[in-house]
């Protein structure tokens, strides 16, 4: 994160992450400053990393994904080799919508979407188990989504 987050700029992300369609004289309208400041500064957030890119999103159900599944993997062991080779299987399988290493009894969490749960349950096994070093799957579906997106809040500095 850059020294100096200010006012300006967390305006600037939240507006961006509410429509990063907004062009940059919209943009510098919604923040009190003019075009070319604002141009600059959407430049550095970028340069400096805290804008890592724009992107639409889709609708799961419209698309043939009825099912969302967090799955916990469990590997067979700690190794930092089967650990990478785990974590670059997992960046290959686009089903595979976020995957996390987390602490406590498993190692990873992935969430996984499916057309329905007959296709989940065969991605399941023929897929997911055949991962590097899989030991133990352990799966939730979701019922209901109540919330979504990946907007982070924006703190003051």
């Amino acid at each position: 994160m850059p020294e100096t987050l200010d006012r300006t700029d967390r305006r600037l992300l939240l507006a961006l992450q509410g429509d990063a369609r907004l062009t940059t004289a919209q943009l510098a309208e919604r923040v009190a400053l003019s075009p070319s400041p604002c141009w600059r500064r959407i430049k550095a957030l970028e340069s400096d990393g805290v804008i890592r890119g724009y992107h639409a999103r889709l609708d799961a159900t419209q698309l043939g994904w009825g099912v969302t599944a967090f799955v916990h993997i469990m590997l067979e062991n700690h190794s930092r080799d089967l650990g990478e080779r785990f974590e670059e299987a997992v960046r290959g399988i686009d089903r595979v919508i976020a995957c996390h290493n987390v602490s406590g009894e498993y190692d990873y969490l992935l969430q996984v979407v499916a057309r329905d749960l007959q296709d989940f349950g065969e991605f399941a096994r023929d897929r997911l188990r055949s991962l590097p070093g899989v030991k133990e799957i352990n799966s939730s579906l979701s019922l209901r989504e109540v919330k979504s997106g990946p907007d982070l809040p924006v703190p003051d500095r």
